[in-house]
């Protein structure tokens, strides 16, 4: 039976942590730059829906008060 040695552990630890920093990193990438390829055209399509949106403003120069 053919045994790996202390060694191996070594080398199997830094691929590992290698490959886990490198998935982490690319996940990172992915979330920067996918998320406004999905916010931008949504922002478009809820000012389409007018969601969101203000009432419109009136020209009443006095405001709500009244005089009398």
């Amino acid at each position: 039976m053919e045994s790996q040695g202390p060694l191996a552990i070594v080398w199997v630890s830094l691929g590992l942590g290698a490959f886990y920093i490198a998935l982490i990193w690319v996940n990172t990438l992915l979330g920067v730059f996918l998320t406004p390829l999905f916010l931008i055209p949504g922002t478009w399509l809820l000012d389409k829906m007018g969601v969101g949106s203000r009432p419109p403003a009136t020209d009443d120069a006095a405001g709500s008060t009244e005089s009398h």
